[in-house]
């Protein structure tokens, strides 16, 4: 499967901003998705993940609560949903696949066998 991200973008800290990962290619309703993130001089770091087929999820604790994963199948689209944007959230964001049908909670880099291209998010203070 091959992955776009977009909807980056500059926004003040508080603010919101949606993430899409568009898929094409074999069946995006086969691989669960998830989201990394890097800022520079870091280890790409997971942020959140979703089933392929349910409406389970999983985030890190410093984004639960304010991000939100989800994801339509018959679009080939997966989201992230940013709110109450903090300074430490920027980074380069990128959405991930791992195998298809192969799904934990905290995927790591070494499962993921599609990467998109990276999405710029900056919050300013």
């Amino acid at each position: 499967v091959q992955l776009q991200a977009s909807g980056g973008g500059l926004v003040q800290a508080g603010g919101s901003l949606r993430l899409s990962c568009a898929a094409s290619g074999r069946a995006f309703s086969s691989y669960a998705v998830a989201w990394f993130r890097q800022s520079p001089g870091e280890e790409r770091e997971f942020v959140a993940t979703i089933h392929w087929s349910r409406s389970v999820t999983y985030y890190i604790d410093s984004v639960k609560g304010r991000f939100t994963i989800s994801r339509d199948n018959a679009k080939n689209t997966a989201y992230l949903q940013m709110n109450s944007l903090k300074p430490e959230d920027t980074a380069v964001y990128y959405c991930a696949a791992p195998r298809p049908y192969y799904y934990t909670q905290l995927l790591k880099k070494e499962d993921i066998a599609s990467w998109g291209q990276g999405t710029q998010v900056t919050v300013s203070s």
